[in-house]
């Protein structure tokens, strides 16, 4: 399904992400949460790691971050040096594919690549595990290199 809501403007898909999972689900109470989120397009956020430090972003003249001429920044960088090494999600990688190949088709390969194989649920980036059946498992592990 295509939600554009989901492809964050910093290349993260918030179709994974353990806060929007929470919200989708309704576990947030269940598992001790209070916030959920619906994610950053939707919620008017526009990636909330950045977007404070980004006047482009606040102002809504780009779409994502790629379409910057300082692309990549420095907040971005740090940003996506944390999520390779905590969660071995490139973000710049995603933001250059997005540009590659279009939002639709990326949240597409997204969606595909965050379905568990054992029971076709989803899985969070942040926890490596279905939301569904608990299998841990990271699907970006395939993908260093």
């Amino acid at each position: 399904m295509f939600e554009i809501n989901l492809a964050a403007p910093c290349g993260i898909y918030c179709g994974a992400c353990r806060q929007y999972l929470l919200w989708k689900k309704d576990l947030l109470e269940e598992r001790g949460y209070k916030v959920g989120c619906k994610g950053c397009r939707i919620r008017n956020k526009n990636c909330a790691f950045i977007r404070r430090d980004c006047s482009l972003l606040r102002k809504k003249e780009i779409e994502f971050c790629f379409e910057c001429e300082i692309f990549p920044c420095e907040k971005l960088k740090k940003i996506d040096n944390h999520y390779q090494e905590k969660y071995y999600v490139n973000m710049i990688n995603n933001l250059k594919r997005i540009k590659e190949i279009g939002a639709k088709k990326w949240l597409k390969e997204q969606e595909e690549l965050y379905t568990c194989p054992i029971c076709k649920g989803e899985i969070c980036i942040h926890d490596a595990e279905c939301f569904d059946c608990g299998n841990k498992i990271n699907p970006n592990l395939k993908n260093l290199g």
